[in-house]
């Protein structure tokens, strides 16, 4: 839904080593070379852009996996996308 978008911001902010646009909607960025460092980077980007904030929930890797992940939290956080719900492990992990 947001691809075309978040892949432009990709492009601009995430500082990868291949170009955007050889990957797919579910390449891993990490892969292509997406640090922690350009992941906040590139999160400001998509809040500014979008007029979001991440949940804390959301602040995972998993989140910034891929431009479909990226996509689904932002459909998410605009209220085009019913929420994602965390796996058990996950959700106790966060509470520790």
């Amino acid at each position: 839904m947001y691809s075309e978008q978040i892949r432009r911001i990709v492009a601009a902010h995430a500082r990868l080593q291949a170009d955007v646009n050889t990957l797919d909607d579910d390449s891993d960025l990490y892969e292509a070379g997406l640090t922690s460092l350009s992941t906040v980077n590139l999160m400001l980007a998509l809040e500014e852009h979008f007029d979001v904030e991440f949940l804390d929930r959301m602040l995972k890797r998993r989140t910034f996996q891929s431009i479909r992940t990226l996509s689904e939290a932002v459909g998410e956080l605009l209220g085009t996308k019913p929420p994602t719900s965390l796996p058990a492990n996950e959700a106790l992990r966060g509470a520790a």
